[in-house]
Protein backbone atom coordinates (compact mmCIF):
# COMPACT_ATOMS: atom_id res chain seq x y z
CA UNK A 1 0.00 0.00 0.00
CA UNK A 2 1.56 3.46 -1.19
CA UNK A 3 2.24 5.96 2.01
CA UNK A 4 0.38 8.79 2.51
CA UNK A 5 0.63 12.19 4.56
CA UNK A 6 -2.60 12.93 7.14
CA UNK A 7 -3.01 14.46 10.32
CA UNK A 8 -5.70 14.14 12.82
CA UNK A 9 -5.22 17.67 14.63
CA UNK A 10 -4.47 21.21 14.27
CA UNK A 11 -0.49 22.05 15.18
CA UNK A 12 2.65 22.04 14.29
CA UNK A 13 4.85 19.79 11.99
CA UNK A 14 4.44 17.24 14.41
CA UNK A 15 1.24 16.60 13.68
CA UNK A 16 1.73 15.63 9.63
CA UNK A 17 1.82 11.67 9.95
CA UNK A 18 2.77 9.07 7.58
CA UNK A 19 0.94 6.50 6.98
CA UNK A 20 0.69 3.11 4.60
CA UNK A 21 -3.33 3.93 2.56
CA UNK A 22 -5.45 1.29 0.44
CA UNK A 23 -4.50 2.54 -3.16
CA UNK A 24 -7.87 3.24 -4.73
CA UNK A 25 -8.75 4.10 -8.73
CA UNK A 26 -9.62 7.53 -9.84
CA UNK A 27 -13.34 8.46 -10.44
CA UNK A 28 -14.89 9.91 -13.61
CA UNK A 29 -12.59 13.24 -14.36
CA UNK A 30 -9.47 12.41 -12.44
CA UNK A 31 -6.22 11.20 -12.80
CA UNK A 32 -4.05 9.20 -10.34
CA UNK A 33 -0.11 9.87 -10.62
CA UNK A 34 2.63 7.42 -9.05
CA UNK A 35 4.32 10.56 -7.45
CA UNK A 36 7.91 10.98 -7.68
CA UNK A 37 8.45 14.52 -6.22
CA UNK A 38 6.29 16.82 -3.75
CA UNK A 39 7.04 20.38 -3.82
CA UNK A 40 6.01 22.18 -0.56
CA UNK A 41 4.00 25.40 0.20
CA UNK A 42 3.47 27.88 3.17
CA UNK A 43 -0.19 27.45 2.14
CA UNK A 44 0.36 23.80 3.93
CA UNK A 45 1.41 25.41 6.61
CA UNK A 46 -1.32 27.43 7.27
CA UNK A 47 -3.47 24.28 6.54
CA UNK A 48 -2.47 22.45 8.92
CA UNK A 49 -2.43 24.71 11.69
CA UNK A 50 -6.23 26.05 10.71
CA UNK A 51 -4.96 29.49 9.26
CA UNK A 52 -5.91 28.84 5.76
CA UNK A 53 -8.42 30.41 3.44
CA UNK A 54 -10.04 26.56 4.21
CA UNK A 55 -10.30 25.10 7.74
CA UNK A 56 -8.95 21.04 7.56
CA UNK A 57 -11.58 18.71 7.56
CA UNK A 58 -10.12 16.68 10.14
CA UNK A 59 -8.33 13.56 9.42
CA UNK A 60 -6.98 15.45 6.54
CA UNK A 61 -4.59 15.23 3.37
CA UNK A 62 -2.37 18.28 2.63
CA UNK A 63 -0.52 19.42 -0.46
CA UNK A 64 -0.88 20.87 -3.54
CA UNK A 65 2.09 20.85 -5.57
CA UNK A 66 2.89 16.83 -6.94
CA UNK A 67 5.54 15.73 -9.69
CA UNK A 68 5.31 12.14 -11.24
CA UNK A 69 3.76 10.06 -13.97
CA UNK A 70 0.36 8.72 -14.56
CA UNK A 71 -0.69 5.39 -13.80
CA UNK A 72 -4.84 5.84 -14.16
CA UNK A 73 -7.32 7.69 -15.30
CA UNK A 74 -10.99 7.92 -14.98
CA UNK A 75 -14.15 7.52 -17.19
CA UNK A 76 -14.25 10.87 -19.26
CA UNK A 77 -10.63 11.67 -19.05
CA UNK A 78 -9.17 11.82 -22.80
CA UNK A 79 -6.66 13.80 -23.33
CA UNK A 80 -4.23 12.27 -20.70
CA UNK A 81 -2.28 9.14 -20.92
CA UNK A 82 -0.98 6.50 -18.86
CA UNK A 83 2.55 6.84 -19.11
CA UNK A 84 2.52 10.77 -19.59
CA UNK A 85 5.00 13.06 -17.15
CA UNK A 86 2.58 15.35 -15.77
CA UNK A 87 3.21 17.98 -12.32
CA UNK A 88 -0.16 19.23 -10.38
CA UNK A 89 -1.67 22.70 -10.64
CA UNK A 90 -3.17 24.06 -7.82
CA UNK A 91 -6.94 24.03 -9.17
CA UNK A 92 -8.51 22.00 -6.06
CA UNK A 93 -9.25 22.06 -2.62
CA UNK A 94 -7.28 20.16 -0.07
CA UNK A 95 -10.10 18.90 1.42
CA UNK A 96 -11.02 17.15 -1.47
CA UNK A 97 -7.53 16.12 -2.85
CA UNK A 98 -3.79 16.18 -1.31
CA UNK A 99 -0.91 15.14 -3.02
CA UNK A 100 1.76 14.26 -0.36
CA UNK A 101 2.07 10.64 -0.37
CA UNK A 102 3.64 8.48 -3.09
CA UNK A 103 0.07 8.15 -4.80
CA UNK A 104 -2.02 11.10 -5.93
CA UNK A 105 -5.13 11.64 -7.49
CA UNK A 106 -6.49 14.59 -8.27
CA UNK A 107 -8.90 16.22 -11.24
CA UNK A 108 -7.54 15.93 -14.61
CA UNK A 109 -7.48 19.61 -15.45
CA UNK A 110 -5.32 20.35 -12.57
CA UNK A 111 -2.51 18.63 -14.35
CA UNK A 112 0.10 19.14 -16.76
CA UNK A 113 3.05 18.20 -18.90
CA UNK A 114 6.00 19.85 -17.12
CA UNK A 115 9.13 20.45 -19.85
CA UNK A 116 11.10 17.60 -20.09
CA UNK A 117 14.43 19.58 -19.41
CA UNK A 118 13.10 19.69 -16.09
CA UNK A 119 13.78 16.73 -12.95
CA UNK A 120 10.69 15.62 -10.93
CA UNK A 121 11.97 17.52 -8.46
CA UNK A 122 12.18 21.04 -10.58
CA UNK A 123 8.52 19.58 -12.16
CA UNK A 124 7.37 19.38 -8.80
CA UNK A 125 8.84 23.34 -8.42
CA UNK A 126 7.26 24.99 -11.51
CA UNK A 127 2.91 25.55 -11.73
CA UNK A 128 2.44 27.11 -8.27
CA UNK A 129 5.30 29.55 -7.89
CA UNK A 130 5.57 30.42 -11.93
CA UNK A 131 1.65 30.60 -11.69
CA UNK A 132 1.04 32.34 -9.09
CA UNK A 133 3.89 35.14 -9.82
CA UNK A 134 2.21 34.67 -14.06
CA UNK A 135 -1.08 35.81 -12.25
CA UNK A 136 -0.51 38.82 -10.83
CA UNK A 137 2.67 40.52 -12.76
CA UNK A 138 1.42 39.28 -16.15
CA UNK A 139 -2.00 38.83 -16.49
CA UNK A 140 -3.37 41.56 -13.98
CA UNK A 141 0.17 43.22 -13.57
CA UNK A 142 0.72 44.33 -17.35
CA UNK A 143 3.96 43.49 -16.54
CA UNK A 144 6.31 45.52 -19.09
CA UNK A 145 9.87 46.06 -20.01
CA UNK A 146 11.17 49.48 -17.93
CA UNK A 147 9.04 49.28 -15.28
CA UNK A 148 10.10 48.60 -11.48
CA UNK A 149 9.14 45.71 -9.70
CA UNK A 150 9.23 45.39 -5.60
CA UNK A 151 9.35 41.63 -4.34
CA UNK A 152 8.92 40.78 -1.17
CA UNK A 153 10.22 37.79 0.80
CA UNK A 154 12.30 37.37 -2.22
CA UNK A 155 13.79 33.96 -1.18
CA UNK A 156 10.64 32.04 -1.29
CA UNK A 157 9.65 30.10 -4.34
CA UNK A 158 7.52 32.21 -5.72
CA UNK A 159 9.71 35.27 -5.41
CA UNK A 160 12.54 33.57 -7.35
CA UNK A 161 9.96 32.66 -10.04
CA UNK A 162 9.49 36.52 -9.83
CA UNK A 163 12.55 37.69 -10.37
CA UNK A 164 13.19 35.40 -13.30
CA UNK A 165 9.56 36.60 -14.54
CA UNK A 166 10.32 40.74 -13.91
CA UNK A 167 13.87 40.34 -15.70
CA UNK A 168 12.66 38.07 -19.00
CA UNK A 169 10.32 40.70 -19.32
CA UNK A 170 12.85 43.48 -19.42
CA UNK A 171 12.01 45.37 -16.63
CA UNK A 172 14.05 46.09 -13.14
CA UNK A 173 13.49 44.09 -10.34
CA UNK A 174 13.86 44.62 -6.61
CA UNK A 175 14.01 42.03 -4.11
CA UNK A 176 13.65 42.09 -0.25
CA UNK A 177 14.79 39.80 2.88
CA UNK A 178 15.00 40.46 6.42
CA UNK A 179 19.11 39.37 6.79
CA UNK A 180 22.46 39.82 4.88
CA UNK A 181 23.00 36.38 4.92
CA UNK A 182 20.20 36.00 1.74
CA UNK A 183 21.11 38.75 -0.78
CA UNK A 184 24.31 37.21 -2.36
CA UNK A 185 21.93 34.37 -3.34
CA UNK A 186 19.06 36.76 -4.85
CA UNK A 187 21.44 38.75 -7.19
CA UNK A 188 22.52 35.24 -8.35
CA UNK A 189 18.82 34.78 -9.08
CA UNK A 190 18.77 37.91 -11.22
CA UNK A 191 17.80 40.59 -8.86
CA UNK A 192 19.08 43.43 -9.81
CA UNK A 193 18.82 45.39 -6.70
CA UNK A 194 18.28 43.79 -2.97
CA UNK A 195 16.87 45.52 0.14
CA UNK A 196 17.82 44.00 3.51
CA UNK A 197 14.55 45.14 5.73
CA UNK A 198 16.45 44.54 8.96
CA UNK A 199 19.46 47.10 8.21
CA UNK A 200 17.93 49.56 5.47
CA UNK A 201 14.80 51.40 5.15
CA UNK A 202 12.40 49.77 2.68
CA UNK A 203 10.71 52.57 1.22
CA UNK A 204 14.18 55.22 1.50
CA UNK A 205 15.60 52.81 -0.30
CA UNK A 206 12.92 52.02 -3.16
CA UNK A 207 12.78 55.62 -3.96
CA UNK A 208 16.48 56.13 -4.24
CA UNK A 209 16.57 53.11 -6.46
CA UNK A 210 13.61 54.12 -8.85
CA UNK A 211 14.45 58.44 -8.72
CA UNK A 212 12.23 58.90 -6.41
CA UNK A 213 9.42 57.11 -8.59
CA UNK A 214 8.52 54.10 -6.53
CA UNK A 215 7.78 50.63 -7.75
CA UNK A 216 5.45 50.11 -10.38
CA UNK A 217 4.06 46.69 -8.96
CA UNK A 218 4.57 45.13 -5.77
CA UNK A 219 4.07 41.77 -5.23
CA UNK A 220 3.92 40.90 -1.30
CA UNK A 221 2.71 37.51 0.81
CA UNK A 222 3.23 39.16 3.73
CA UNK A 223 0.56 41.45 4.43
CA UNK A 224 0.88 43.32 8.41
CA UNK A 225 2.07 46.62 9.24
CA UNK A 226 4.82 46.42 6.58
CA UNK A 227 2.05 47.11 4.49
CA UNK A 228 2.06 50.82 4.99
CA UNK A 229 5.68 51.22 4.05
CA UNK A 230 5.10 49.25 0.54
CA UNK A 231 2.76 51.76 -0.57
CA UNK A 232 5.37 54.27 0.24
CA UNK A 233 7.31 52.65 -1.90
CA UNK A 234 5.19 52.48 -4.96
CA UNK A 235 4.49 54.96 -7.79
CA UNK A 236 1.68 56.97 -7.89
CA UNK A 237 -0.87 54.75 -9.68
CA UNK A 238 0.74 51.99 -9.45
CA UNK A 239 -0.45 48.61 -7.79
CA UNK A 240 0.38 46.82 -4.81
CA UNK A 241 -0.54 43.08 -5.19
CA UNK A 242 -1.00 40.92 -1.55
CA UNK A 243 -1.22 37.34 -2.22
CA UNK A 244 -0.81 35.99 1.24
CA UNK A 245 -0.38 36.60 5.34
CA UNK A 246 2.67 35.54 6.59
CA UNK A 247 3.01 38.29 9.25
CA UNK A 248 0.04 36.78 10.77
CA UNK A 249 -0.27 40.18 12.43
CA UNK A 250 -3.17 42.70 11.77
CA UNK A 251 -3.12 44.60 8.21
CA UNK A 252 -3.86 48.19 8.29
CA UNK A 253 -5.20 49.76 4.88
CA UNK A 254 -2.53 52.62 4.03
CA UNK A 255 -5.18 55.11 3.53
CA UNK A 256 -2.94 58.09 3.26
CA UNK A 257 -0.28 56.62 1.09
CA UNK A 258 -3.02 55.47 -0.91
CA UNK A 259 -5.05 58.50 -1.08
CA UNK A 260 -1.89 60.56 -2.15
CA UNK A 261 -0.78 58.22 -4.67
CA UNK A 262 -3.69 56.95 -5.84
CA UNK A 263 -2.90 53.29 -5.44
CA UNK A 264 -4.84 50.09 -6.08
CA UNK A 265 -4.31 47.82 -3.11
CA UNK A 266 -5.41 44.28 -4.53
CA UNK A 267 -5.75 40.84 -2.87
CA UNK A 268 -4.56 37.93 -4.91
CA UNK A 269 -4.21 34.24 -4.94
CA UNK A 270 -3.70 31.96 -7.99
CA UNK A 271 -6.63 30.41 -7.97
CA UNK A 272 -7.65 33.09 -9.84
CA UNK A 273 -6.07 31.71 -12.52
CA UNK A 274 -6.05 28.04 -11.94
CA UNK A 275 -10.06 27.79 -11.89
CA UNK A 276 -10.23 29.93 -15.13
CA UNK A 277 -9.18 26.35 -17.79
CA UNK A 278 -8.65 29.52 -20.60
CA UNK A 279 -6.41 31.60 -18.29
CA UNK A 280 -4.44 28.57 -16.63
CA UNK A 281 -4.02 27.31 -20.45
CA UNK A 282 -2.32 30.51 -21.42
CA UNK A 283 0.03 30.48 -18.10
CA UNK A 284 0.80 26.93 -19.19
CA UNK A 285 1.97 28.12 -22.70
CA UNK A 286 4.06 31.22 -21.47
CA UNK A 287 5.38 29.67 -18.31
CA UNK A 288 6.50 26.50 -20.63
CA UNK A 289 7.75 28.22 -23.51
CA UNK A 290 10.08 30.20 -21.16
CA UNK A 291 11.22 27.17 -19.12
CA UNK A 292 11.98 25.25 -22.84
CA UNK A 293 13.78 28.82 -23.52
CA UNK A 294 15.93 28.72 -20.40
CA UNK A 295 15.06 31.87 -19.26
CA UNK A 296 13.29 30.55 -16.54
CA UNK A 297 14.66 27.57 -14.50
CA UNK A 298 12.86 26.47 -11.10
CA UNK A 299 15.36 26.38 -8.28
CA UNK A 300 15.18 23.52 -5.69
CA UNK A 301 16.30 24.57 -2.56
CA UNK A 302 16.54 21.26 -0.37
CA UNK A 303 15.27 17.74 -1.13
CA UNK A 304 14.08 15.82 1.95
CA UNK A 305 12.56 11.82 1.79
CA UNK A 306 8.96 11.24 2.92
CA UNK A 307 9.46 10.03 5.79
CA UNK A 308 11.10 13.12 6.91
CA UNK A 309 7.95 15.29 5.68
CA UNK A 310 7.76 16.63 9.82
CA UNK A 311 11.85 18.01 9.25
CA UNK A 312 10.85 19.35 5.71
CA UNK A 313 8.04 21.58 7.10
CA UNK A 314 10.13 22.90 9.92
CA UNK A 315 12.50 23.58 7.39
CA UNK A 316 9.79 25.49 5.73
CA UNK A 317 9.28 27.36 8.81
CA UNK A 318 12.75 28.49 9.60
CA UNK A 319 12.86 30.41 6.31
CA UNK A 320 16.48 29.46 5.57
CA UNK A 321 15.42 28.05 1.83
CA UNK A 322 16.13 29.66 -1.11
CA UNK A 323 13.84 28.30 -3.93
CA UNK A 324 11.89 25.32 -3.41
CA UNK A 325 11.69 22.78 -0.60
CA UNK A 326 11.04 19.12 -2.45
CA UNK A 327 10.15 16.05 -1.08
CA UNK A 328 11.02 12.66 -2.71
CA UNK A 329 9.45 9.39 -2.72
CA UNK A 330 12.46 7.32 -3.38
Amino acid sequence: MPKQVVFYQLGGAEVLQVEEQPLRDPLASEVRIKVAAIGLNRAEVMFRMGAYLEQPELPARIGYDAAGTVDAVGDGVDHIQVGEQVATIPAFSMNAYGVYGESAIVPAHAVAAYPPSLTPSQGASVWMPYMTAWGALVHYGSLSAGQAVLITAASSSVGIASIQMVKEAGATAIATTRGRNKANALVEAGADHVVVTDEEDLAERVLAITDDQGADIVFDPVAGPTLTELGKATKPGGVVFVYGALATAPTPFPLMEALGRGLTVRGYTLFEVTRQPDLAASAVNYISTRIESGAYKPLVSREFKLDDIVEAHRFMESNAQIGKIVVVTS
